[in-house]
């Protein structure tokens, strides 16, 4: 793990974080010629960049936000295997990445706050961590009522 001294160095990775995240994602809408996936990829890379830009907001503005209540965790990224990313990948598979991505991000976010000594600091990334726990849910939502019921 990495070593940080401020907290503007936690943010700016975070930043990194987010900005590979979408790019990964505008990479898959770039690569596939189903129009459904090539949205589905772009919406994505859209909620990464929105991530980006709430850290980029807190970095400069010095907003340290509490996190919000803890955010439900369905648990079905446990189960799942991650797809291979390529042009090819379905819905099902895009949504698997997605929760699964969310799923590290929270991870990385949860650790890093737990081994923070600086209270402000923890405060921003358990936000952080929640940020990502709602957008894993809101995939997790979305594979159980279109991929599940569909089975």
């Amino acid at each position: 793990m990495e070593t940080w001294e401020s907290i503007d160095d936690v943010l700016q990775y975070a930043i990194g974080q987010e900005e590979e995240a979408a790019a990964l994602y505008r990479r898959l809408a770039a690569r596939t010629k189903k129009p459904g996936m090539r949205k589905l990829y772009e919406g994505f890379a859209r909620e990464e960049e929105g991530h980006k830009a709430k850290l980029v907001n807190v970095k400069t503005e010095r907003l340290l936000q509490p996190a919000d209540a803890q955010t439900i965790d369905m648990q079905m990224t446990d189960y799942l295997v991650e797809p291979e990313v390529d042009s090819d990948l379905g819905y099902q598979d895009a949504l698997i990445l997605a929760m699964k991505k969310e799923k590290a991000a929270f991870r990385l976010y949860s650790d890093l706050a737990e081994k923070s000594p600086d209270p402000r600091l923890k405060a921003v990334l358990l936000s952080l961590a929640q940020e990502e726990a709602k957008h894993k849910l809101r995939f997790e939502i979305e594979y159980d009522e279109v991929v599940q019921s569909s089975n």
